[in-house]
C-alpha cells in the first residue's frame, strides 16, 4: 500500500509541474488572441465546459475504472500542450486551452480518488490531516520548482518552449499510469443526479460550508493567476525572470507548512486555523493596491504572506471535506471539485465589468479582499469534526 502511494505521490508531482509552469503565463499567452480585457472570458467558456465534463465523470469511471481514466485524461493534456505549443491562431489556441483546462481539472479528481483509496486503509479517519498535507506538499513543492524555471525558458524560448516542456512532462505522466497501478480496484461509484447531489450538500452543513470556504480560495486563486502576472508584467514593469522568481518565493508556504498543519489539524480541528487563514489572506491582498512600485522583495514578501494564508486554507478545507467524504462518492468529490471551474467562471464575470469601468487593476484586490473577509465570517459558523 505505501508503495501504492509513492507511486500517486509521484504521478502527482510530476503533473503538477507542467500545470504550475503554465498557470502564471496561460492568461499572457491567451491576451495575444483575446485581449488583456477578455482573458476572462475564456476561462469562463473552458470553466462551463469543465463543469458539464464533470458531471459524467461517475460514469466514465465505471466503464473504464480509475486507472485507465487517468491515462485517457493524461494523454489528452499531452496534446492539448502540444497544440498550444504549435498554434499560431486563435482557432487552434482556444480549443486546446479548453482541452486542456478540462482535462487537468478532471484528472485531479481521478487522484484524488487513488489518495483517498489508499488513506482508507489508515486505522483512524482522524488522522487523514498527516496524509492529505503530505500530498499537497509534494504537489505544491512542484509548483514552486516550476516558477524557478519558468522565467528562464521563457526568456529563452517564448511561450512555446514552456508548453513543449509541459507536454514532455505529461508523457512521464502518462507512463506511470499505463505501466503502474494495474492491480488497482475501484469501489463501487455511487451514481448520483446533479439535482441530488446539490441537496446532500445544502442538508449537510459542514459540507455545504466547507463548499463555500473551498469556493473563496479557488476564487482566490482563479483571481490571482488570471490577473496577477498581468498587472505585475504590464502595470507594475516586472520582467519574466522577475516573476518567476516573487511567485517562487510567493509558493513557498504550500511547501513549507501544509504538511505541519494537516498533523496539527488532526490534534486540535480545522477552525481556528482557517479563521487565522482567511485574516491573514485578506489583510495582505489589501495591501497589494499600496504598493505601486516594481521593488521586487516587496511584491514577493507581500504575495508570499497572502500565500501563507491560502496554504492555511487549502490544507484545512481538504481536510475538513475527506474526514465525510470517501472515495466511492465520486459525484460528491466531483461536485467540491467543481469549486476551481466555477472560479474561473465567477472570477472573470466579475473582473470584466470592473475592469471596463473602472479605470485600474488595483480595484481588483481590493474586491478579492472583501471577498476573503467573507470567507472569515463564514468559518465563524462551521464546527470541526472528527
Amino acid at each position: 500500500m505505501q508503495t501504492k502511494r509513492e507511486i500517486i505521490y509521484l504521478a502527482g508531482f510530476l503533473f503538477s509541474l507542467p500545470i504550475a509552469l503554465t498557470a502564471y503565463i496561460n492568461s499572457s499567452f491567451l491576451q495575444i488572441y483575446a485581449g488583456p480585457y477578455y482573458v476572462g472570458a475564456l476561462y469562463i467558456l473552458s470553466s462551463i465546459i469543465t463543469i458539464w465534463s464533470l458531471s459524467g465523470l461517475p460514469q466514465i469511471l465505471t466503464k473504464y475504472g480509475n486507472r485507465r481514466t487517468a491515462l485517457i485524461f493524461s494523454v489528452l493534456i499531452f496534446v492539448a500542450f502540444l497544440l498550444l505549443a504549435l498554434s499560431g491562431n486563435i482557432f487552434l489556441a482556444v480549443p486546446a486551452f479548453i482541452l486542456f483546462f478540462a482535462a487537468s481539472n478532471l484528472l485531479y479528481i481521478s487522484l484524488d480518488i487513488f489518495i483517498e483509496d489508499f488513506s482508507g486503509h489508515i486505522p483512524h479517519r482522524s488522522t487523514i490531516g498527516r496524509f492529505r498535507g503530505w500530498y499537497l506538499m509534494i504537489l505544491n513543492s512542484a509548483w514552486v520548482i516550476a516558477q524557478l524555471i519558468s522565467g528562464s525558458v521563457i526568456a529563452r524560448s517564448s511561450y512555446r518552449g514552456i508548453y513543449l516542456l509541459s507536454a514532455g512532462f505529461m508523457i512521464l505522466v502518462s507512463a506511470i499510469f499505463l505501466l503502474a497501478l494495474r492491480d488497482f480496484k475501484d469501489p463501487g461509484y455511487k451514481k448520483m443526479p446533479v439535482g441530488r447531489t446539490i441537496k446532500y450538500f445544502l442538508r449537510n452543513k459542514h459540507i455545504s460550508k466547507i463548499y463555500i470556504l473551498n469556493f473563496i480560495l479557488k476564487f482566490f486563486f482563479a483571481w490571482m493567476i488570471i490577473y496577477t502576472p498581468i498587472y505585475l508584467h504590464e502595470y507594475i514593469g516586472f520582467g519574466w525572470s522577475q516573476i518567476g522568481l516573487i511567485f517562487t518565493i510567493m509558493l513557498l508556504p504550500f511547501v513549507i507548512l501544509e504538511f505541519p498543519l494537516g498533523m496539527w489539524s488532526d490534534k486540535i480541528g480545522e477552525k481556528e486555523m482557517l479563521l487565522a487563514g482567511f485574516s491573514i489572506s485578506a489583510l495582505f491582498t489589501l495591501v497589494i493596491p499600496f504598493i505601486p512600485e516594481p521593488r521586487l522583495w516587496l511584491w514577493a514578501g507581500v504575495l508570499f504572506a497572502t500565500r501563507v494564508g491560502a496554504a492555511t486554507i487549502e490544507v484545512m478545507s481538504e481536510n475538513y471535506f475527506f474526514k465525510l467524504v470517501r472515495e466511492e462518492n465520486a459525484d460528491a468529490i466531483s461536485f467540491f471539485r467543481n469549486t476551481g471551474p466555477l472560479s474561473y467562471i465567477i472570477a472573470p464575470l466579475l473582473a470584466i465589468p470592473i475592469l471596463l469601468f473602472v479605470p485600474s487593476f488595483e480595484y481588483l484586490f481590493y474586491i478579492l479582499g472583501a471577498i476573503l473577509l467573507v470567507g472569515l465570517l463564514i468559518t465563524l459558523r462551521i464546527k470541526d469534526v472528527q
